[in-house]
């Protein structure tokens, strides 16, 4: 809300949104958080992207999750929503849960990718320089690497943690025997590690095949979900096919048109067919799918504006599934 031009957050923020604790954590989270992996970069709108924020805390979603490759250009979402931080969202920093990653192509050279001890505290220093601040609450490591010592990469989430310059350390894209080596180096650090981001969605269960959502269970760790929609593939969108605008046709780095075959096109009718029958969207009934499970902490959506954001939440409406209805969207899907 602008008061005078400037923001005020809405008294009634937390009045509906859902906090989970992630695992056996402290911390908790917002069952929806906002990513802002597009739309945030240096081709967006700065003032559409503090419309999607502004609404966002006004709502109760009040984790904003970035990386320090988010963009485009890399660097840049975490620029602009620094900005954000110093203009509007100052008075609210202990409100907010901000992470940021590394694991990815960042910089030329041999020390800007992977996990290196080198790579991860260079990164975050930058990633704070950009934000603005001293600390992030979560960083994490963005993506397994094989060729360091997994002893190396835990040992510089230590270190970010032990600095000050993290609150929370976290993993994303680790599968279940890599996550549980790296539980075990933590734990006799004495690291707050807590939580696991990861791709998941009725259409792509990876992580209940390479064993990463059990192995949290088991481990009293939380989990985050990103790409819920599978990359919009679960929602109304392409029910008739593929719009004449769709990323699928300008922008080919997500969602390739072969995805979206007529098998497919059938699994996202039946799908919508089952939603409707509980009063759902498409993509209400994906989110609120992937947060039936108490494993899951939250799921990350994205915005390209305000309206889809509180679309999203409507999903926390109804996260109950009876086993007929996930014995059908078993078989719809799979």
């Amino acid at each position: 809300m602008y008061y005078g031009g400037m923001y005020t957050a809405s008294e009634k923020r937390y009045d509906a949104m859902v906090y989970n604790r992630a695992g056996k954590s402290g911390l908790k989270l917002p069952a929806v958080s906002l990513g802002l992996w597009h739309n945030f970069g240096d081709t967006g709108m700065y003032q559409n992207m503090k419309d999607i924020c502004f609404t966002a805390f006004d709502n109760g979603i009040t984790h904003f999750d970035l990386a320090n490759n988010y963009g485009p250009k890399p660097g840049s979402a975490e620029k602009n929503f620094g900005r954000m931080l110093r203009e509007e969202f100052h008075s609210y920093r202990d409100e907010l849960i901000i992470s940021t990653k590394a694991g990815y192509d960042m910089w030329p050279g041999p020390y800007g990718n992977w996990g290196s001890r080198k790579y991860l505290l260079a990164s975050l220093d930058q990633s704070l320089q950009r934000l603005g601040l001293e600390y992030v609450d979560i960083f994490y490591h963005h993506r397994m690497d094989p060729e360091t010592p997994l002893e190396e990469t835990m040992g510089a989430l230590a270190q970010a943690v032990s600095s000050g310059k993290a609150l929370y350390a976290g993993l994303s894209n680790y599968d279940g025997p890599t996550l549980e080596k790296a539980t075990a180096i933590l734990s006799e650090l004495h690291v707050p590690f807590v939580i696991n981001q990861n791709r998941y969605s009725i259409f792509d269960r990876e992580i209940e095949q390479n064993g990463l959502k059990e192995t949290a269970r088991k481990l009293g760790k939380g989990l985050i979900i990103f790409s819920p929609l599978a990359q919009g593939l679960l929602t109304d969108r392409y029910l008739n096919g593929i719009p004449a605008d769709s990323r699928i046709r300008t922008d080919g780095r997500f969602l390739r048109e072969d995805v979206l075959n007529e098998k497919r096109l059938c699994q996202i009718r039946t799908l919508n067919d089952i939603a409707l029958s509980r009063g759902q969207t498409l993509a209400e009934m994906a989110l609120a799918w992937i947060l039936r499970d108490s494993v899951v902490t939250s799921v990350l959506v994205g915005a390209s504006r305000s309206s889809q954001l509180l679309d999203n939440i409507k999903c926390l409406a109804n996260t109950t599934f009876t086993e007929d209805e996930l014995s059908a969207i078993d078989t719809a899907s799979l």
